[in-house]
This record gives structure tokens, sequence and C-alpha cells, in this order.
């Protein structure tokens, strides 16, 4: 389209003009006049935003469906959004992680934060994972595709449909290899290990990158320990810890899959003979631990989302607690343990509340020694709360 043809799309009078115009880039569904011309639009179509007094602020990308409406793409309401728009945004982006790292395994695009909204992709050296997370992103995806092959030189793009986001703007589930084959885990050098990522058949897109400073942290506290990494999926804190000296791990999660990932990891690292597994729900796991007597001078915990969502987000932080006092009681007196929490909902003063009061239930004392957040491939925009949504609590639990 022609910046000319674009549709205008316009705020109630109550709307939050002033925090659009300081860099909040969502506008709710309640903020939006939804007339029916507006209501028709195709989800993801393009659309000048103009206040309740007509002027314009902006160009958007709108979804009628969604309880996010539009989601600002471009302060110049006259953008074309194409191939140099495109590559311009993933050309900025990518020279920030040039300098931040030496080898291409990052995360290379962070939605909102650098400028494409709803849009995550991770890179794996020739490879990247794509997850278009927004309407817009999926009816523009192969002038994106193009646009990213082009800016970083990948060969292999997979597409990741997995995830409540897509289901919430109402999209499908379908994932597929855009370009190139995925057909092997890669090797991902981190923190001195080699991590296996399957970018097809693993969770999201196959490698947690935000929590790589996190693990250097929990590394630094590794040497000659007993290390617990419970929710481990493919050994992101053991082989970290192990890398970093710690006499033995055991790493537990649920899945088979992402447990083999991780021995084929620790074999890869030169670690296996001092890693081990446990299949089965962290929770019973760690039960089962504790009537084994066991104990460990670190034990990290690494959850999925317990609180996606406001709705979910008491029940969410009683999980938390929960995880919380069942660690607790496997650190041996002077260890250290970690806690993360990746809920959008859950913020930090709430998550470290509830970490406080499971140690507390557990019978320990504790020093908080750290508190970690996403690594700088995962920029905040500080105008948007949820892209500062990794928490990691770190504790030296007293004898």
């Amino acid at each position: 389209m022609t910046p000319s043809s674009y549709p205008v799309v316009r705020l109630r009078p109550k709307a939050e003009a002033r925090a659009i115009r300081h860099g909040f880039p969502w506008i709710y569904a309640n903020e939006l006049v939804t007339d029916r011309r507006t209501r028709a639009l195709p989800p993801g179509s393009l659309a000048v935003l103009q206040d309740d007094a007509r002027q314009p602020m902006g160009l958007v990308a709108v979804n009628p469906t969604s309880k996010i409406i539009a989601r600002m793409l471009d302060r110049d309401p006259a953008a074309v959004i194409g191939a140099d728009w495109f590559t311009a945004r993933i050309t900025a982006a990518l020279a920030h992680r040039d300098r931040l790292y030496r080898r291409p395994f990052y995360r290379l695009i962070h939605a909102e934060a650098d400028g494409l909204p709803g849009v995550v992709v991770d890179r794996f050296g020739a490879a990247a994972v794509i997850q278009p997370n927004a309407a817009w992103a999926e009816r523009l995806l192969d002038p994106l595709a193009d646009a990213l092959r082009a800016a970083t030189g990948i060969t292999t793009l997979v597409k990741n449909a997995s995830g409540r986001t897509r289901a919430l703007e109402g999209l499908d589930d379908v994932s597929e290899v855009l370009s190139g084959a995925a057909d092997a885990p890669v090797e991902v050098p981190m923190n001195g290990a080699t991590y296996l990522a399957d970018l097809t058949a693993g969770q999201k897109t196959g490698l947690f990158y935000d929590q790589r400073g996190n693990q250097r942290f929990a590394q630094s506290l590794a040497k000659d320990a007993r290390m617990l990494d419970v929710f481990c999926h493919v050994g992101g804190f053991s082989l970290a810890a192990l890398a970093g000296g710690a006499r033995s791990a055991l790493a537990v999660d649920s899945s088979q899959a992402a447990l083999d990932l991780a021995r084929k990891g620790a074999e890869a690292s030169g670690l296996a003979d001092r890693f081990d597994t446990r299949r089965g729900d962290a929770f019973k796991v760690m039960e089962a631990l504790a009537g084994e007597g066991r104990t460990f001078d670190l034990v990290i915990c690494d959850p999925p989302a317990f609180a996606p969502s406001k709705q979910a987000l008491a029940a969410g932080l009683r999980a938390y607690e929960r995880v919380a006092r069942l660690a607790a009681g496997l650190v041996a007196p002077g260890g250290y343990l970690g806690l993360c929490s990746c809920s959008h909902a859950a913020d930090l003063d709430g998550f470290r509340a509830a970490s406080v009061r499971g140690i507390g239930k557990a019978g320990r004392r504790a020093q908080l020694i750290h508190t970690g957040f996403a690594g700088p491939d995962h920029p905040q925009l500080p105008q948007l709360a949820e892209t500062g949504y990794l928490k990691a609590l770190f504790f030296r639990l007293l004898p």
C-alpha cells in the first residue's frame, strides 16, 4: 500500500494519547473508535492512527479481533512498510548484537524493543527461528523473511507458530521450515559449554538465550559444587555450572526429549562424566530428593511461566512460593539457591515476596546476593513493562 491509501483509525477522546506519544506502542480495543469501517479491516492491516483531534500520530498495524487492536510500527504516518523498512530495522538490531557477541548466537529481534512489534527472531549461526506473533507480521512474513536473509546471510529460516500469543491474535499454530534445512539439532557455544538446540521440535525457538547472563552468574558459584538444575530444558544452568567447575550436576525436566538434548550437550562439552538426569514432574522430583536425604551446594529452578496473565497471577505466585519452599529444603547449609520467573504478570516485587515466603516456610534463612534479568540481546522498551519479563533471584542460605 502507498501512504495515501492507508485507512485511518482514531483514538477515543479519553484514550491515553500522551502515553502513545511518549513511546507506548500498544492501543487497546477500548481506546480506539471501532466503527463498522474499522471492524471490517482485515487483521494485520496498516492504518494511520489519529488522536481524537484528528492529528496523525503514526502508522499502526490493526487487528480488530485482538485486545491489542493496534500496534505502533512507525511514528511517520507516511512510512512505507517494505523491503527497505524491514532492512533498516533488522540492520540496526544486528549492529547491536554484533557489538555484544563474537559469534552469531543470540536473540536478533526482540519484538517492540527492536521496532518490530510481536516479532521474535533467535539466531543460531547460519540458521534462525522467527516467531511472527502478531497478525501484521504474519501477513508480511515474506518480505520480512527476505530482508532477514539479506541482512544476516542466514540460509535456514524456521517459522515457529507455537504459544498463546498467536492464539490471542487469531493466528494458527502451524510451524514450518521457510528455507534451508533444519533436520538436526544445532550446536550453540555459550558460557564455555556446548548446547544442542532443536529448531523444529524444541520448546519455543529451541534455546533460551535470555538466561545467558544468569547462567554465567550461577557458574561463578559452581566451583566444586554439587548442583541441581530443576526445569532444566536442554541443560542451561547445569552445563554452565559444569563448565565452571561443578563437581556434579543433576538435571530435572518432564521432557525426555529435552533431557536427551541436555545429555548430548554434556557429551559435546566433554562434561558427561559429571552429568546426570532425572525425568519427572519437578515438584514430585524435589519431594523425592528430599525423601532420599539429598542436598546440593547449588540449586537452580527455572520454571515455565506460572503467571502468564493477570488472571493467573495469584495461582502463579503460589506456585513460585512452592518451588522456593521445596528447593530451599534441598540446599546444603551455606549453599546457594537461584529462582527464576519468566512471567509477564508477576513483577519483581511480587516474585521476590513469593520466593522469600517459600524459603521461610522451609525453615531457612537467606541472604539475597544477586538479582538478574534478561541479557542485553533482549532489550527492554522502557515504556512497556512486559519487555522486562525475566527475573532471577540468587540467595545464599545461611547455615
